[in-house]
């Protein structure tokens, strides 16, 4: 599968058209990012530096304005995949209808983030068009509650009987991201649900993201069993560089 390889991926957060700073998953709150990869806040530029500054190949595009307003950055995300690379990008993903756009990003993995899908048949119609290999689903939580799209839209209350729901409908790959966490530098707080999930079925792809640490948190996931770690905040502040990253990258 696509992520067999343990991957390194580099988060940027789109909103307003500019690249900005996560934390807290509180969005109203987010502000431009400051990075060391690249004077201004142009997400373009950032990926691009991401690519040669540390040489990795992978890259997660958060469209924030697509899963907040519904207002996705189509030429954004064709800029991005245009770059070469091995590209992850949440759109705010709702049902089929929202899909085609998605599909013509050559090659690109396609997030579904559980707060934005309406339910099991919309992610079963999703998980057809797209494929197993392509598609992505983002087990979003809040201080490990998992986030929907409303109160009724999936049966499972619990993150562990979710994550076997949308594996039972033949979901592969899985991401697993506590939105309180991301850029809090406290690690993403979900190697217990990562346990489970892969005891539970093995071969299934987890990645994990949100206030990942450093290096040394990054071996531990590996260790653990994830297939990609997400990294926001190490990268744009430096904690994290170019001779640390060489190993994960491909």
């Amino acid at each position: 599968m696509a992520g067999s390889i343990f991957r390194v991926v580099p988060v940027i957060d789109v909103l307003r058209g500019e690249a900005v700073r996560a934390v807290g998953g509180e969005r109203e709150r987010y502000r431009p990012l400051r990075s060391i990869l690249h004077p201004g806040h142009d997400p373009l530029e950032l990926a691009r530096a991401c690519r040669d500054a540390l040489g990795l190949s992978s890259l997660y595009l958060a469209d924030l304005d697509a899963i907040t307003r519904g207002e996705p950055n189509r030429a954004l995300h064709r800029a991005i995949a245009g770059l070469g690379f091995d590209l992850w990008v949440d759109a705010g993903l709702k049902d089929e209808g929202d899909l085609p756009p998605l599909l013509d990003l050559d090659g690109a993995s396609i997030i579904a983030g559980l707060e934005s899908l309406r339910g099991p048949a919309a992610l079963a119609a999703i998980l057809d068009r797209a494929g197993p290999e392509r598609l992505i689903v983002s087990l979003d939580l809040w201080d490990g509650q998992p986030i929907t799209a409303s109160p009724d839209a999936w049966p499972e209350a619990d993150a562990f009987g979710l994550a076997n729901r949308i594996i039972g409908l033949g979901v592969r790959r899985v991401l697993l991201l506590d939105l309180p966490r991301v850029g809090k530098e406290a690690g993403p707080g979900t190697e217990a649900l990562l346990s489970s999930i892969l005891e539970a079925n093995p071969g299934i792809e987890v990645s994990l993201g949100g206030g990942v640490t450093g290096m040394a948190e990054i071996h531990r996931l590996r260790e653990r069993g994830a297939s990609a770690v997400l990294i926001g905040s190490a990268i744009h502040e430096g904690r994290i560089d170019r001779a640390q990253l060489i190993p994960f990258n491909p």
